[in-house]
């Protein structure tokens, strides 16, 4: 299964990075770091549909998707088509992406910038905000309890917005002791890979209220758009 390979992977480099630059050290930067837009803002304007835009180089399941990518480029457009905000996918190995590319991302536009990757420990969280994301994702798939609740809670103390992703109830009742503020409901299998808006419509009734709803992957068409907004997502 991918997202083990990828686990696996991700725990050697938090390995790499507790020895350079180490633990203190991005405390220290992501402490002095400029302040952070307001990710939870952007994606509740009420002005209709919120596009949350992605930057993604390449995946497990479709390989290289761009050769020659230029995500300042891509950002620019994102933001002048009415984007409220932009996730950068960050991870080298498996999606060709990078903390560069988070970085010339956040210089080129001024909606907020949330980074995608797999979060599994505090430092990455710090290396986030160092870095300059507004906002991180964290995958309740991958995450037990304590982590959810230990990374959400490193997240907010630094101003950081959070994009808690849930699959199905039994992750969604995972993440509810930690009061999001923001939930994303994954249409995508992550066994089969396949992709569906209905599990959204499944799961929202699920989510309370007060609580804001992001719909992620399988969006293709204004039909699946009007529907998700009839249904009441933020974005």
């Amino acid at each position: 299964m991918f997202l083990s390979k990828i686990v696996l992977h991700k725990k050697l480099e938090i390995e790499q990075l507790r020895e350079k630059p180490g633990l203190k050290s991005m405390v220290e930067k992501a402490r002095s770091a400029p302040r952070t837009r307001n990710f939870c803002s952007a994606i509740s304007n009420g002005r209709g549909v919120n596009i949350i835009a992605e930057i993604k180089k390449a995946s497990p399941s479709k390989g290289q998707l761009s050769t020659n990518l230029d995500v300042v480029k891509q950002a620019k457009t994102y933001e002048k088509h009415g984007a409220s905000a932009i996730s950068v996918l960050t991870d080298r190995k498996f999606f060709k992406g990078s903390l560069d590319d988070l970085k010339k991302v956040k210089a080129a536009v001024n909606i907020p910038v949330l980074r995608k990757d797999f979060i599994l420990d505090p430092i990455q969280v710090y290396e986030s905000r160092a870095a300059g994301a507004d906002a991180i994702l964290l995958i309740a798939a991958i995450l037990d309890n304590t982590q959810v609740k230990t990374l959400y809670q490193h997240a907010t103390e630094l101003g950081l917005g959070v994009l808690v992703e849930v699959h199905n109830p039994l992750e969604l009742k995972k993440v509810l002791p930690v009061n999001p503020r923001i939930i994303g409901i994954n249409n995508r299998n992550l066994k089969t890979f396949e992709v569906n808006i209905s599990n959204t419509l499944m799961l929202l009734p699920l989510v309370p209220e007060e609580i804001q709803v992001v719909s992620e992957s399988g969006i293709n068409s204004k039909k699946d758009i009007s529907i998700l907004r009839e249904a009441g997502i933020s974005a």
